[in-house]
């Protein structure tokens, strides 16, 4: 029998199961909400599996509370939206011309509604079009309906960022290939790209390569800087896959003997990265998982040089809920998939991150990355 937990390649069913769209009706009622209004971005994706281009013209699917939903979209677009896994939903493909307007067509359909939630990647643009079309309801973040369930991941999910998780560890483990003195970060961050791009990512979010001084900024991303013998470099690098789900990982490299006082604060670094992992189990607060990290590199003398919480959500964005952070006190349950990538930084000197995408499971945590979490001197 195969192991859910353990899929092989994730299809469509996998990730976008069309029993999700019973349970966003559900949530928007209970919500109290009389629909969703979900455009182009990943609350559209999530819902219907429809990577919706984001247009000038309407794409709207619009889940009432109580109705049957539908998809509002561009004639010119209705190929792509009949030929994605929307189509499995028996949702009513609404196709509107050139000369309609579509925001006046979905306020007919709807009809008479009090509360609303709105994409929230939804542009301006589309959001006052709609209170103009529906004047007298209240607009709210869709997100406040999604975030529960957008947070706990199926075995389908888990699997397709295990996917993710297994392409981008292929990368890291080229880096040192790529890193050496007289090269610039921009040359190695191009080397970077495409072997993303090789690895199985259909796109590159990001790449961030920095060196010697420019590792003391968490999101320095590339420059034309020379990288030098004996300077430590954090690479962070992540894209998504066919399927929408995202990698991000984080080591740091060593060109060469690095200073002493930076050899020694990494494995302070690696310690707390550790504890951090080994503290997730369903029922702990978020904030611990933070706090877990934070103890030992405030213990070490080095709290006021981590400067960002330890980690973030991932899936269909590179950052969702749930933040892992002081002030969160939200249970940790099986499903949760997040970021823990404690760092250290010295202004003007140099800097490290070491970053692996957790899952929370019924027993404890599963690191989906699993390159070497050393220090790698090339």
């Amino acid at each position: 029998m195969r192991d859910p937990s353990r899929l092989g390649p994730v299809t469509a069913s996998d990730l976008y199961p069309v029993s999700r769209l019973a349970a966003v009706q559900e949530a928007t009622a209970k919500a109290g909400l009389d629909a969703l209004l979900l455009t182009p971005g990943p609350d559209l994706r999530y819902v219907s599996g429809y990577d919706a281009k984001p247009l000038e013209r309407l794409t709207c699917l619009v889940v009432p509370a109580t109705a049957e939903p539908y998809m509002m979209v561009p004639r010119l677009e209705l190929p792509a939206a009949q030929a994605s896994p929307a189509s499995r939903l028996g949702l009513d493909f609404v196709a509107w011309d050139e000369t309609d307007d579509p925001y006046r067509i979905a306020a007919r359909r709807l009809g008479e509604v009090a509360r609303v939630g709105l994409a929230d990647r939804m542009w301006a643009m589309s959001s006052l079009r709609f209170r103009d079309a529906l004047p007298g309801a209240e607009q709210v973040l869709a997100g406040s309906v999604l975030r529960e369930l957008r947070m706990r991941k199926s075995p389908g999910e888990v699997a397709a960022l295990r996917e993710a998780g297994e392409a981008i560890d292929s990368v890291h483990r080229q880096v040192p290939g790529f890193l050496r003195a007289g090269r610039t970060e921009r040359e190695v961050a191009r080397d970077i790209a495409e072997a993303i791009l090789a690895s199985g990512h259909d796109t590159v979010d990001f790449v961030i390569v920095a060196s010697g001084p420019n590792g003391a900024s968490p999101h320095h991303e590339v420059s034309d800087r020379v990288i030098q013998p004996g300077e430590p470099v954090v690479v962070d690098i992540g894209g998504q896959l066919h399927n929408g789900y995202c990698s991000d990982s984080t080591r740091t490299y060593s060109v060469g003997e690095p200073p002493a006082d930076f050899a020694a604060y990494y494995e302070v670094l690696r310690r707390a990265q550790a504890a951090a992992c080994d503290a997730v189990r369903p029922g702990v607060p978020c904030e611990s998982i933070d706090a877990a990290a934070r103890e030992i590199i405030a213990d070490a003398g080095h709290g006021e040089h981590f400067i960002h919480r330890t980690g973030h959500g991932i899936g269909i964005e590179t950052h969702e809920e749930p933040y892992i952070v002081a002030g969160n006190g939200e249970p940790m349950e099986a499903g949760f998939a997040f970021s823990v990538e404690p760092g250290i930084y010295l202004a003007g000197r140099h800097g490290a991150r070491i970053e692996d995408i957790v899952v929370c499971t019924e027993s404890g945590g599963e690191r989906l990355n699993n390159t070497t979490r050393e220090l790698v001197i090339v």
